[in-house]
Order: C-alpha cells, then sequence, then structure tokens
C-alpha cells in the first residue's frame, strides 16, 4: 500500500482507537448488534440510521433469505434485476451491473458493508463488479436522495451487500459452517461456496470462506442478433452475413471461471467489536462481440466497418481480473449521552485485469488500487429526536497499459462530511440530510493519446429534506425534496482512446463542470392483516447532465492526431436533462389452505428521461410488470411468476428499438429440517418457454441476448 495511502487511512483510526478501552465496559449486551446489524427483514442497516422499510422516505428494497437464494445469480446485476426499479447493463452474462431508475454507472455506488467495490466496473460495462453475490447474507437497495449520504455519485441509489466476512457475533456453536451448491443449465454454470465461523475465546472469532463458479458459453433463447440487425443481414449480398442474421443458439465468448478466498476474525465484546478482513478473488470471463451486418450505419450498437469486413465479428476480448481487498470495520457503544455509538469503516484494495486478445497476447492491462474510510458518529435518542454525522474519505490510481488504453494515468480524491437528522413526532416524521464533498482528480501527460495534465477540483454540496404523515393506521405518505451536485468522474473528464471491450473510441472532456439535480420524491406505504403496498413517484430535474452518446468519426480523429479509428466514436457531452418515473410493488394474502398461505405479489416500474436539445436518452428500461402467486409452507414452498417487459420505441437517435418480451419462471422450495430455515432445497425454471429476451439498456443489446430456458438446481444448507 502506498505511503500516502496509509497516512490518509490512520487519519481515521484514531476515534476508535481511543473508543477501544470501552469494548470492555459493561454497555448494554448486544446494543450494537441490534442497532445497527438487526438482521430482520423489515431492517435496513443501509440507511445509516437502521429503519425499518416503511420509515424510509425513498424506495427501498431489502433481498435476503429464500429469496436471495432463489435470485442468486454469479453477478449482482443479474441477482437484483427482478427488484422493483431496477435492471441491468447485461454485457454478456458475466459483466452486469445494477441500473437504479434509469441511472447507472457514475450514478449509482454498488457497496459492500458500505463503503465501495474498488474494482473499474464505473468505467465501462464490460468490466466486472469485483463483489461476489455468493457471500452476501442480505442485499439492501436504497433509491433515490437518501442515498447521497454515500457519496454524490449515488444520485441514482445505493446497492449494499452485507456479508459476515467480519464476524458480527460470537457462534453459540463450537463451529458454524454454511454453504452453498447451484447448477443452472443454460450456461452449465457449477457454483460452490462454502464458509466458516468458530469462537477461538469468549469475544474473538474467526471466519473463512471461499467460493468457485464455472460456466460454459450462454445458451440464449431465439435469434443472437436483434429484429433490426437481422434485416440488415437480409439485404446483404454476402451469403456469410445472411447466414449470421439466423445464428441461435449459443451466445461466442461468455465462458467464465472466478474464485475467491477471503478469512477475517473480530473482537465482539458487549460494548463494541472491531474485526478485520482479507479477500482475494480471480475471475476469468469472456465478453460478447458485436457483428458486422452493414458497411454503415446511423444506429448505436452497429459497427462502422472499420478494419474488418461485413459478416465477421471483431476479435473476441477475454478478461482476466484479479483483486486483493483488506477491510476492517469497528463499532463502540459509548454508555449514552450525546453519543450513542461510534463506527469506522475502512478498506484497501490492489485490482488489476488484463484483456486479452484471441492469440494470448494482453492488449490492455487496467491497474486500480482504491482505498476508502468512512467514520460515523450515532446519536442517542433524545425524546423523539435521533441522528448521526462523520466523515467519508476516498483515493483512487488507475492506469491503463498497453495499445488500446483509453485513459491516462489519473487519480481521484475525495473528502466528504454528512448529516442525518430525524424528529418523530409521532404520526409526522421529519427528515434532513446534507453532504459536502470536495474533489480533487488530476491526469498525467500522456503522448500516445495526445493529451496534456490536468488538474481539476471541485466542491460539491447536496441535500434533502422530507416529512412523513400517517395518514390511516398502517398508511403512511411521504415527501422528499432533495438537491445534489456532483463532480465529473476521471472517465468523464480524460477518456481519449480506443476500448476493445466496449469497442468504442471513448472521448471525454476536462471542461466540465458539476452536474446538478433537483428532485422530488413521494412514497404512500401501507400494511395491514395479510397485505402490503409500497408506491414511489420521482422527478429529477438535472443541469449540466454528463452523458455519451456516438459522433463523427472526425470529433475522435482531431483527438487522435489524425490517426485512423479502430472502433466508432463515442463522446461524452453535458446538456439539461430531466428523468421521472414509478416503482410499486404490493402483495395480498389470498387464501390459507391448510398449512399453506396462498399469497399474491406484484411489481411495476417505469422512467422516462429526456435530455434538451437531443431527445430522449439513451439505455432506458421501458415499462415492466411482474406478478407472482406463492403457497407457503413451513416446509415447502412453491411460486410461479410473469414477467412482462414492454418494447420500448422511445429511443434516442442513435439506438435501435426494443421488442418486448415475457418471461415466465416457476420455483419449488424445501426446507429438510424442522426449525432450521437456512438450510433449504430449491428447484427452479426460469424463461420456461425459451424466448427470445434483450433488456434495452445493454450497449450489447442487439448481439447479446439473455439466457433462454434454465433449469437451477441450489443447495443451502446451515449447520
Amino acid at each position: 500500500m502506498p505511503r500516502s495511502m496509509l497516512l490518509r487511512a490512520g487519519c481515521a483510526l484514531p476515534a476508535l482507537c481511543l473508543a477501544f478501552p470501552a469494548f470492555a465496559d459493561d454497555a448494554a449486551p448486544d446494543a450494537v448488534d441490534t442497532q445497527y446489524h438487526d438482521q430482520r427483514a423489515d431492517i435496513v442497516v443501509t440507511a445509516l440510521i437502521p429503519r425499518k422499510q416503511g420509515d424510509i422516505l425513498s424506495g427501498t428494497s431489502v433481498l435476503t433469505g429464500e429469496q436471495l437464494t432463489r435470485d442468486l445469480r454469479p453477478s449482482i446485476g443479474e441477482t437484483l434485476a427482478r427488484q422493483p426499479g431496477v435492471s441491468a447493463t447485461s454485457f454478456g452474462p458475466n459483466a452486469s451491473r445494477p441500473i437504479l431508475r434509469g441511472f447507472q454507472g457514475e450514478r449509482v455506488r454498488i457497496l459492500t458493508d458500505g463503503i465501495g467495490s474498488f474494482d473499474v466496473s464505473n468505467t465501462s460495462v464490460d468490466h466486472a463488479v469485483a463483489i461476489n453475490p455468493l457471500t452476501a447474507d442480505r442485499i439492501e437497495i436504497l433509491r433515490g436522495p437518501t442515498a447521497l449520504l454515500y457519496g454524490s455519485s449515488a444520485i441514482g441509489g445505493v446497492v449494499n451487500v452485507i456479508d459476515s466476512r467480519i464476524p458480527r457475533r460470537v457462534p453459540d456453536e463450537p463451529v458454524h459452517v454454511e454453504g452453498i451448491a447451484t447448477y443452472g443449465s443454460a450456461a452449465n454454470e457449477r457454483t460452490v461456496s462454502g464458509e466458516v465461523e468458530a469462537p477461538l475465546t469468549q469475544n474473538l472469532v474467526v471466519h473463512l470462506d471461499g467460493s468457485w463458479t464455472n460456466t460454459d458459453d450462454l445458451r440464449t433463447g431465439g435469434y443472437i442478433l436483434s429484429k433490426p440487425m437481422r434485416a440488415l443481414a437480409a439485404q446483404s449480398d454476402d451469403p456469410e452475413i445472411r447466414e449470421d442474421g439466423q445464428w441461435k443458439g449459443k451466445l461466442p465468448n461468455t465462458a467464465a471461471e472466478t474464485w475467491e478466498v477471503a478469512g477475517g476474525f473480530a473482537y465482539v465484546g458487549d460494548g463494541g467489536n472491531l474485526g478485520v478482513s482479507v479477500a482475494h478473488s480471480e475471475n476469468r470471463y469472456g465478453v460478447p462481440s458485436r457483428i458486422d451486418v452493414a458497411e454503415d450505419h446511423d444506429h448505436e450498437g452497429e459497427d462502422h466497418g472499420h478494419d474488418e469486413e461485413p459478416g465477421h465479428t471483431h476479435e473476441d476480448v477475454t478478461l482476466s481480473m484479479k483483486q486483493t481487498r483488506v477491510d476492517l470495520r469497528g463499532e463502540v457503544a459509548t454508555g449514552g449521552g450525546f453519543l450513542d455509538s461510534i463506527r469506522l469503516r475502512a478498506g484497501f484494495a490492489d485490482y488489476q485485469h488484463q484483456e486479452i486478445e484471441p492469440t494470448g497476447e494482453v492488449g490492455t492491462t487496467f491497474k486500480n488500487q482504491s482505498m476508502e474510510s468512512r467514520l460515523e458518529f450515532i446519536q442517542a435518542r433524545q425524546g423523539g429526536w435521533d441522528g448521526a454525522f462523520g466523515a467519508q474519505f476516498f483515493t483512487r490510481r488507475f492506469e491503463a497499459i498497453g495499445e488500446e488504453k483509453f485513459l491516462p494515468r489519473n487519480e481521484t480524491n475525495q473528502l466528504g462530511v454528512f448529516t442525518l437528522q430525524s424528529l418523530d413526532l409521532g404520526s409526522t416524521r421529519i427528515e434532513a440530510g446534507g453532504r459536502f464533498e470536495h474533489s480533487d482528480l488530476t491526469s498525467n501527460p500522456d503522448a500516445d493519446l495526445f493529451v496534456g495534465g490536468y488538474q481539476r477540483s471541485f466542491n460539491a454540496l447536496s441535500g434533502s429534506i422530507g416529512i412523513s404523515q400517517e395518514i390511516l393506521p398502517g398508511w403512511r405518505a411521504g415527501i422528499n425534496a432533495s438537491r445534489s451536485e456532483r463532480a465529473p468522474s476521471a472517465e468523464e473528464l480524460f477518456a481519449r482512446g480506443n476500448h476493445a471491450g466496449t469497442q468504442a473510441f471513448e472521448l471525454g472532456d476536462a471542461s466540465f463542470g458539476k452536474e446538478k439535480s433537483w428532485g422530488i420524491e413521494g412514497t404512500l406505504r401501507g400494511k395491514g392483516e395479510g397485505y402490503s403496498v409500497s408506491l414511489a413517484a420521482y422527478h429529477n430535474w438535472f443541469s449540466g447532465y454528463i452523458y455519451d452518446t456516438i459522433v463523427a468519426d472526425s470529433v475522435c480523429q482531431a483527438a487522435n492526431g489524425g490517426a485512423e479509428l479502430e472502433f466508432p466514436c463515442y463522446a461524452y457531452n453535458q446538456a439539461d436533462a430531466r428523468y421521472y418515473g414509478f416503482e410499486a410493488e404490493g402483495s395480498v394474502k389470498l387464501a390459507q389452505l391448510g398449512g399453506y398461505a396462498i399469497n399474491l405479489d406484484g411489481v411495476a416500474d417505469y422512467v422516462r428521461a429526456t435530455i434538451k436539445g437531443s431527445g430522449p436518452a439513451p439505455r432506458i428500461p421501458p415499462l415492466r410488470l411482474l406478478g407472482g402467486v406463492e403457497a407457503q409452507g413451513d416446509r415447502i414452498s412453491a411460486r410461479a411468476e410473469v414477467e412482462h417487459v414492454f418494447e420500448q420505441n422511445r429511443i434516442a437517435e442513435t439506438e435501435t428499438p426494443t421488442d418486448g418480451f415475457t418471461l415466465v419462471n416457476a420455483s419449488l422450495s424445501f426446507k429438510p429440517f424442522k426449525g432450521n430455515d437456512r438450510t433449504t432445497l430449491m428447484l427452479s425454471a426460469n424463461n420456461i418457454f425459451d424466448v427470445e429476451a434483450r433488456r434495452h439498456a445493454s450497449v450489447l443489446k442487439d448481439f447479446a441476448p439473455l439466457a433462454g430456458r434454465d433449469i437451477r438446481v441450489t443447495a443451502r444448507f446451515s449447520l
């Protein structure tokens, strides 16, 4: 770890070190566990002050237990894609990042236990997230302004993967063992994961875990090419292109192998806890390529014919990723007064991945060193008032090496301070939050990219205020207004080069200013005997909204010293924009048949986005409806669901339309041991009718459909 990073990390430690003696104090037993790590499904710990879902003034989802087991996939994007307001980038089956309310990349933060993933998945859709869903105990999603407390880049929301890698409790048994094994037919997916926890002393716990996943090329439903691409192929005089247009079956270059090992230990006392973990992961995966079906075009995703003859695919690129990370978490109960507890979360990671050509040669290597620390002070409740405040530091050093690097070497440093204050007046609750963030971004001069050195600094101020009112017993309505500012990322400022993974020449603009927005969100939640309802509607107005779009090759050629381009030219721009939409979910108990409750549930979401002067924003998911019926028993549960995604014809000038699709899924789960809810055998069938399905938010949606029929067998156990 660089010396400067060590010094910065050290600045966050004194508060915890000074408080460490309090671990042995006679604070209320389990105070820390019940406040911050309550694992009940309706408690959201990502809300900074743990809240019940119904009390949070924005859209929230919690994925845990049997639902997490059923939806679990090798990537975090596909694992969460059925949640309200969530889609996925779906750059093939291995690189899929969550999209929240139509926002992706720099507007969504993906966290592990409150701090970042320390990868480069935000820089490009072909880069996988370095968080393994297999290790998750629960996954929490916060959509909307509440998530801004985790960074100005979280305007779309936050995904927080919570695991037990740093133990939070002392096991009752001498050794606690959990594991999961899965087989999925669509990609011949084989997954094994396990963890062990054991108390070494009355207060010291050790944790070990490991996982392995191996998949073949993904078998898809229907045609590989979309309808617009097949139409272009059919018009060709080249028989090879016409043959490509009728291609069905497996999606080439989508096999993957991933493994991860980790170990951690923690001191867990009545007055607090302190622990550390070390993890190493490796992931080698292929990404699908675009297929040339025309020599020229006007649509996003179709190749310009650079370097290759029509009818040929671009070279398949394989990514080989490695990451080693160290994490620290501590919490101390202060014994009351003004503060109830102090929490520290910190981590460092050394990450790299290589983009490997079909010849086996390394085309480009990406290196990333990141460190993040977060110190939170939780106030003691005074009557109806409670709150929290804290500071967060993040640093990142990024370097790309090779003939197709698209970014100069750069460094990002951010320091933020934040607060959340809440007043509970009984039927009325008022909540306000604020965050100030200072960012420094620097890039080195790079003769290969025809770019000089830059240094930019930004001060971003974000805040929100909301109120909720109980309108009927069990029913609460709320409204939240927010103002946010976001500094441009290094990619948006400094990108200037060919990127083989996305097959695009990416061009940033170092003169960009801050992205600013106003937002308003309304919520309505209700629950009673046998039913629950949650509705959220939102509207965001952006100034200086940063987006990328395909432009004339001459624009990128001028930035590239006049040299010919290998890929189409994509440039970042800034303009005003507007986003609005809604999310709805609900469930109702239809009947009780013996020992089985028959429940009906549903999800609906929609987002509409417009860029002033340009038209519809690109890659916006269309209206989606999902409904299911489930028979829930103590030991056996059965579920059937239908998901319909409507066609997307409201498209940017550079896009093709996307057909709608309907997926039918079913699952059957069995808990073989009475009283052990964490041991489950599950059989599920997804996309039963093997339909052709494409996510409009995917850059590769015209060339990489979703999985076809997928029969999955999962065994999860806890001993």
